[in-house]
């Protein structure tokens, strides 16, 4: 009877193990497959003049140089916005609020709600509220205000998880010692929660920077050169499904585009967890 139940368990332990890598290699395979595609079509397109000429041609020729701009841009204006409200209201709603209390009941609701609405809805209530009932038009603010909306909630329950996962200990140390609610939150409970917090980050980022349904309504397709804030412009996964799409003869410059975005969302990502670890480094020898 114990060998047979030894023989199962190892049984259920080899196949754990075998879906737990499986799954892995199949995350992996599928990403370097996709990679590997855009290296291979757009990769002899992408130069230095491609990156800083403006496109051509209606984008068959020519460069992303405005691309570019714009896509900082909007990028910029939604972590701007997103990143106060987002880190303010996970402090709210993980320090402040009771997990039994009206308010942080329908507040989490309202945000996981909002976390599954399609971008194509932020894209049409962007267009109704920043565009025309603020009037500011087919822009940037509205496209990176629009992504601001579509990031908080992602962020929030991050960020959130990420104050909940500190242990209670570090608060209740921290009160031994008296120091006040804030010092505690600021100096101790808001550098443990940084993970949290840069996991939010990051999908964040990576939902912005390759949004295109909301942008269409809201940013606009112009590709040339913005001179502020108000003038429209064109995200980068705006112009891949431009060139996918519209352009006839565009594929070449739209698998480089791709892969211009790729290898920015690598960048970004890793660049974030690199400053993070360091942030967290220099804490650790602070303290």
């Amino acid at each position: 009877m114990a060998e047979s139940m030894k023989k199962r368990l190892n049984m259920c332990e080899g196949l754990a193990f075998v879906l737990v890598w499986g799954t892995a290699a199949l995350v992996t395979a599928t990403f370097c497959w996709l990679l590997g595609d855009l290296v291979w079509h757009g990769l002899s397109h992408v130069s230095w003049t491609f990156l800083t000429a403006p496109p051509e041609n209606a984008g068959r020729r020519g460069g992303i140089g405005p691309i570019l701009v714009s896509t900082a841009l909007i990028l910029g204006v939604c972590l701007a916005v997103a990143l106060p409200i987002g880190i303010g209201t996970a402090v709210l709603l993980a320090e402040f609020t009771s997990d039994h209390s009206l308010f942080g009941r329908v507040t989490r609701r309202s945000l996981d709600v909002l976390a599954g609405v399609p971008s194509i809805v932020f894209g049409l209530f962007g267009n109704a509220f920043f565009c025309k009932t603020l009037g500011l038009g087919f822009s940037i603010l509205s496209g990176g205000l629009t992504l601001a909306c579509m990031v908080l909630p992602i962020l929030i329950r991050s960020t959130e998880e990420g104050f909940r996962a500190v242990p209670t200990s570090y608060r209740l140390s921290a009160a031994a010692l008296g120091l006040s609610r804030t010092t505690t939150l600021i100096h101790l409970v808001l550098p443990a929660a940084v993970p949290g917090l840069l996991v939010g980050l990051v999908l964040g980022v990576g939902r912005a920077i390759a949004e295109t349904a909301a942008l269409i309504f809201t940013s606009g397709y112009v590709d040339r050169m913005p001179e502020s804030l108000l003038d429209s412009g064109r995200a980068l996964s705006i112009h891949i499904f431009d060139l996918s799409m519209n352009v006839s003869g565009g594929d070449a410059n739209a698998y480089a585009s791709a892969l211009v975005l790729v290898v920015l969302l690598l960048v970004i990502n890793s660049t974030v967890s690199r400053l993070t670890a360091y942030g967290l480094q220099r804490k650790i020898m602070t303290v």
